[in-house]
């Protein structure tokens, strides 16, 4: 809903990204809706791919940390027996390999779950000494991919069409179906490249949710969009709204009060470093602990 004062309505939009934009320009529509340039996605799809985008409007926008490395399904199109430099459709060929067999691949698709280590590809927003890896590829520079660890919840071969294999990929955030595909390819004897992607799912965010076209209402920062996230939070009384927009103590506020977790246990246990403050069905701040203590994150209410 706006915000008030004219502002940009703040929220958050569960968008259906085709195929063929990037998704700055998938959010070219939303901007042109809404009337506001305040309007970002929480995590990029490539251009040849498609499927949900979460937005984040006016000043909801302030909260794309907390969405930002979320878990993700996708469904994927491996082509085997050729590799681009893009590891895309759009990018040229760079090997060429035999295709390997449905048990070859089958076979090796274990070694690719749980924690992994992976190389992002060279053409990816992925940041190095301040520039993006694609932007010094198409400058001559050839920069080093160091592998980093994510997690793959669950990896299953859908399909076996060859040169085609379908996937379905649950992972981490941060995680690139691109270098998976490029990866599973290599392991199978062969090389390979991602034909197609759709994202399905984000946390508790469904694509068949999703929206597109050209009208758009951002939903409420709710206690259903933590519960999609998986996040607990805080229940203040109204009165200590006022203290919260003012950035008092808050050990003094969250004194005697306990988490609220959502029904879903979380995905693993590892401590809680962020909730969000509700008071009654009014979001009012995300806050964030460090070293045993909670601290203010962003106080999304207004006086």
């Amino acid at each position: 809903m706006p915000d008030g004062r004219g502002a940009a309505p703040s929220g958050l939009l569960l968008l259906r990204k085709q195929t063929g934009l990037t998704s700055f320009e998938a959010l070219g529509a939303v901007k042109r809706a809404l009337g506001t340039g305040r309007a970002g996605h929480t995590g990029t799809l490539d251009k040849f791919a498609g499927g949900l985008l979460l937005v984040l409007t006016g000043r909801a926008l302030k909260l794309s940390p907390w969405f930002s490395h979320c878990d993700k399904q996708y469904e994927g199109l491996i082509r085997f027996g050729l590799e681009t430099d893009t590891l895309d459709p759009e990018g040229e060929t760079v090997a060429e390999a035999a295709l390997p067999s449905r048990e070859a691949v089958e076979t090796i698709l274990p070694q690719f779950s749980g924690e992994i280590m992976q190389a992002p590809p060279v053409y990816s927003a992925i940041h190095i000494d301040g520039k993006r890896a694609s932007s010094l590829v198409r400058s001559g520079e050839t920069p080093e991919m160091k592998k980093r660890p994510v997690r793959v919840y669950r990896l299953e071969l859908l399909l076996w069409e060859p040169p085609f294999a379908r996937i379905f990929v649950h992972c981490s955030g941060g995680t690139y179906i691109r270098s998976l595909a490029r990866d599973i390819a290599l392991a199978a004897g062969s090389r390979a490249y991602l034909h197609a992607l759709t994202r399905t799912k984000v946390a508790g965010f469904r694509l068949e949710d999703a929206v597109s076209g050209e009208s758009f209402t951002p939903r409420p920062i709710d206690k259903a969009v933590f519960i999609a996230l998986g996040l607990p939070w805080f229940e203040i009384e109204p009165q200590n709204i006022k203290n919260i927009i003012q950035g008092k103590s808050l050990p003094h506020i969250l004194a005697g009060k306990s988490l609220v977790f959502p029904p879903a246990p979380p995905r693993e246990t590892s401590p809680v470093t962020a909730a969000g403050i509700f008071s009654g069905d009014s979001f009012i701040a995300m806050i964030g602990k460090d070293n045993g203590r909670w601290k203010y994150g962003y106080v999304y209410a207004q006086s």
